[in-house]
């Protein structure tokens, strides 16, 4: 991954703008991985008899990601609708292989 510029660093809009470009390719290249995790997860789930849908770790997650939030400095209310959107996404994408839970 390319390295980012600080924020400070910046001296114009325009050179902020070119790091939050470089930053936002990134983060869509970690949901790639992330989504290579799930194709994972749908060959693992039926060896183990799981679907794709386990509400308890629905909220493992997000609690997770709530705590690493607020550890961060990011608002959890925001992470966490975002993670549940990621969550829903990913469900989805593991019912194609595994069928509705």
């Amino acid at each position: 991954m390319p390295t980012l510029t600080p924020p400070q660093g910046c001296g114009t809009m325009q050179e902020l703008r070119k790091q939050i470009d470089k930053l936002d390719r990134q983060l869509i290249e970690l949901l790639v991985t992330r989504a290579t995790y799930i194709d994972r997860a749908s060959e693992l789930k039926p060896g183990e008899g799981l679907p794709a849908r386990i509400p308890e770790r629905v909220e493992d997650v997000v609690q997770k990601v709530r705590s690493n939030s607020v550890d961060l400095g990011l608002d959890p209310d925001l992470a966490e609708r975002l993670w549940r959107i990621l969550i829903d996404w990913s469900i989805a994408r593991e019912e194609r292989v595994l069928g509705p839970s």
